[in-house]
């Protein structure tokens, strides 16, 4: 079974520095309380693990 990652923003970009709004942008999250399903592989949780104070990760089985 692939693993998924269900990813919540759970904290604003206001005043946060470029590469993590970036970061943020780049795993499809938009506004706060927004939440998108990603694969879990290293590409993804070495971005969850840069902004790792803003967003919530949740495994999902598959």
């Amino acid at each position: 079974m692939a693993k998924q990652l269900q990813i919540t923003l759970v904290r604003s970009l206001i005043g946060r520095p470029g590469n993590q709004r970036i970061t943020v942008k780049t795993l499809g999250l938009t506004k706060t309380n927004s939440t998108v399903l990603h694969q879990d592989n290293p590409a993804i949780r070495g971005m969850v693990n840069q902004v790792s104070h803003l967003v919530v990760v949740k495994e999902i089985e598959a």
